[in-house]
């Protein structure tokens, strides 16, 4: 019988295993150093922003006016005037580091009791964060002599330093408790250590290749500083799924009774087939990102495609070679209560599956309703989403000392910490329209460049996006129009608003792009347009029901206490299409598995209802045991630092979760009230090419009967 793609692999890397292994081992160690010589690239801010904040920032850049990093440091005492000596002993300790310039006179508060200081790092901003310790040491310094005065510190550089350090932290915090939660799930699922540690000696050496290999393509494609923690996230989680579906099926088929190789080809055919189609399906979908037309989901669709290809590779080629190296030893480190089997060799029936399937495929309307209605109710509190590009005082938490100084600066000096860059360009800046123009905005705002004809404009914005709106609609357009200038307007308040107004026109291509390869993978696989449609609204209900809890707990704060986080009042922007763009390609991993499970129990012989009954038996223990590992792994990150990755973890840990239990309660009432409609295959789709896995024809196994309800073979 002519063997599938997958399944020549698997054939041809047990046979040349050291090759196999070996060659995988080299390709590790080149790409991880590499990779590691050459370093990742940043993008810049110009690249990082969109609309007219971009074009400021290109502006600036073009003009080789590279912006430097400023700080601000507020003196207060509790009388209005005695912060003039700790005032002093800040502006030199600061000025005797080198490391700073433009170091300005205090300016006092309207009632006298604080003072702000403001400088700018030397040098580029870009690198602040790491030349920035000695000016945090002085003004500590002064901080601890003088305890009668209270020294906030918040800036670029500064902010800079303290993400730095928490993303380290952070990354490591992830690798060491995600790793060990993987391991004691598998340890369960397979009940012996070797079979537990290579899914995850495989998928660390995965992501470790992707690193590599994503520093080099950041010197084409730059990329965000979080960028290698969501490789990370979805490589590991992957990587570990990809391993556990293959290591699954080899080790039941050696259990039932086949020998080592007939085992190895019948998981190749099969599990090895479906992490193929799988791994691709979540890559397309991964590419709708390059559709957004912001750089940051580039990289973010850059390194995911990446890591998930490498995963695949991984799983296809040197996991048979290494299952053939190892045979029975896969066994070895045998937990006894762990590793009890039926008799058949496969995993009984979970009990979840086993206690939920009846009920369900007998009201499968009152389930179908229920469920429908839980996952709306979930959803709801998404209704009121409300997105922003997160400020470092929102990502640090309320209580860090760096969102309690950007806090109190704000409420002292309005619109200090993140006012609005006003940059114009214009053939001759000197020109007197010009000239009465800069005016307007007070002579101690502006920064003229002659040399470059461009010209800076720092505007407070106290009354925050309300603000900004007036200044972009109204005051620059009133002071420049009929001048022959550009001017645009920049900074943080700024790149938040065209960051989400960017999101708002890519999400409807990025939408329809994984609707429309949701839709053909399903029409292919399973020749049926009902499956295909059924498939893309139960994605939509967990989407919808993953957006709402992002929002009732990052949002409006309910419950975020538990997870260590708090309410901010926002979703980060770039959080619900990336969540979205995600869940679609994860959770077809697992609706491609079932319903394939599902169709050929059918195509067998039995009814609809019984099919239902035993595919969804039959793939019960390995899609909890998979969707158990992701959201593990999703969960971990809910519990780091930085709110952006609390967001991220929580919300793809509840897609999972849900895309599960749908596949699990809501999939099978659907697909057993809708009987053989599930089935009818318009007259023009039989010439479609077909991506059915075939499973049973695939390993050469005829299908026995199966006895209905029970799920179990005769």
């Amino acid at each position: 019988m002519r063997r599938n793609l997958a399944a020549r692999i698997g054939v041809w890397s047990a046979h040349h295993r050291r090759t196999a292994i070996l060659g995988w081992l080299l390709f590790v160690v080149l790409a991880t150093g590499i990779g590691g010589a050459s370093g990742m690239v940043e993008m810049t801010d110009a690249e990082n922003a969109t609309g007219d904040s971009a074009r400021a920032e290109q502006i600036l850049d073009d003009a080789g006016l590279a912006h430097p990093a400023g700080e601000l440091v507020m003196v207060s005492a509790a009388k209005a005037g005695d912060w003039q000596d700790a005032a002093r002993e800040v502006s030199a300790a600061v000025e005797r580091t080198g490391e700073v310039r433009n170091l300005a006179a205090p300016v006092p508060s309207k009632d006298g009791k604080d003072a702000l200081i403001t400088f700018d790092m030397k040098g580029d901003a870009a690198t602040s964060a790491d030349r920035v310790q000695p000016v945090l040491d002085a003004v500590s310094g002064v901080r601890e002599k003088r305890p009668d005065i209270t020294i906030h510190q918040f800036g670029e550089a500064s902010a800079g330093k303290w993400l730095g350090d928490l993303l380290s932290e952070d990354f490591k915090k992830a690798e060491f408790t995600a790793v060990p939660l993987a391991l004691g799930i598998l340890l369960v699922a397979f009940g012996a250590v070797v079979a537990a540690l290579l899914p995850v000696g495989l998928a660390l050496t995965a992501c470790m290749a992707a690193f590599g290999l994503l520093s080099l393509a950041s010197h084409q494609l730059h990329l965000f500083q979080t960028t290698y923690s969501v490789m990370f996230l979805m490589g590991f989680a992957v990587g570990v799924d990809y391993c556990l579906f293959y290591l699954r099926r080899e080790r039941d088929e050696r259990a039932a009774g086949r020998d080592a190789e007939t085992a190895l080809r019948i998981a190749a055919a099969t599990s090895g087939r479906a992490v193929l189609v799988s791994g691709l399906t979540v890559m397309v979908a991964m590419a709708g990102m390059f559709l957004s037309g912001l750089m940051l989901f580039k990289g973010f669709a850059l390194a995911t495609i990446t890591v998930v290809l490498i995963a695949v590779l991984g799983s296809v080629t040197v996991l048979p070679a290494l299952l053939s190296w190892l045979g029975d030893r896969i066994d070895a480190g045998r937990v006894p209560l762990l590793n009890r089997r039926s008799r058949r060799g496969v995993r009984a029936s979970g009990s979840f599956a086993g206690t939920i399937l009846g009920p369900v495929l007998a009201r499968p309307k009152v389930f179908a309703v229920s469920s429908v209605v839980v996952l709306l109710a979930l959803a709801a509190p998404a209704l009121g989403m409300k997105t922003e590009s997160l400020g470092l005082e929102k990502q640090f938490g309320s209580d860090s000392e760096l969102s309690v100084a950007y806090r109190n600066i704000e409420e002292t000096f309005p619109g200090g910490p993140a006012p609005a860059l006003l940059v114009i360009e214009a053939d001759d800046i000197d020109s007197p329209e010009l000239r009465k123009a800069l005016a307007e905005f007070g002579p101690d705002k502006v920064t003229v460049h002659r040399a470059q004809n461009v010209a800076e404009v720092e505007v407070p914005l106290p009354d925050g996006r309300a603000g900004l709106a007036e200044l972009r609609d109204k005051r620059v357009p009133a002071a420049f129009d009929g001048t022959g200038a550009q001017a645009y307007v920049t900074g943080e308040p700024a790149g938040s608003v065209d960051f989400n107004d960017q999101l708002k026109r890519g999400i409807v291509p990025v939408f329809a792009f994984i609707t429309a390869v949701t839709f053909l993978l399903m029409l292919f696989c399973f020749r049926s347009y009902v499956i295909a449609v059924t498939s893309i609204l139960l994605n939509l209900l967990s989407v919808g029901a993953a957006y709402g809890v992002m929002v009732a707990v990052f949002q409006h704060g309910w419950g975020a206490s538990l997870i260590g986080s708090e309410g901010v009042g926002a979703i980060e922007a770039w959080m619900p299409l990336f969540v979205l763009v995600v869940l679609f390609g994860l959770s077809m991993d697992y609706h491609v598995f079932v319903v394939s499970r599902i169709r050929e129990a059918r195509q067998s012989g039995l009814d609809t209802r019984a099919a239902i009954d035993t595919g969804i038996r039959r793939t019960a223990g390995a899609v909890t045991g998979a969707a158990a590992i992701m959201v593990a792994v999703f969960a971990v990150f809910g519990t780091l630092s930085m709110q952006d990755m609390q967001q991220m973890g929580v919300g793809l840990a509840v897609a999972v979760l849900d895309a599960t239990i749908v596949r699990m309660v809501l999939l099978p009432s659907v697909m057993a009230l809708l009987g053989e409609r599930n089935w009818r295959t318009p007259r023009g789709l039989s010439r479609l090419p077909s991506l059915d896995h075939g499973e049973a024809q695939a390993a050469g196994a005829v299908a026995e009967p199966v006895l209905p309800g029970s799920g179990l073979r005769g």
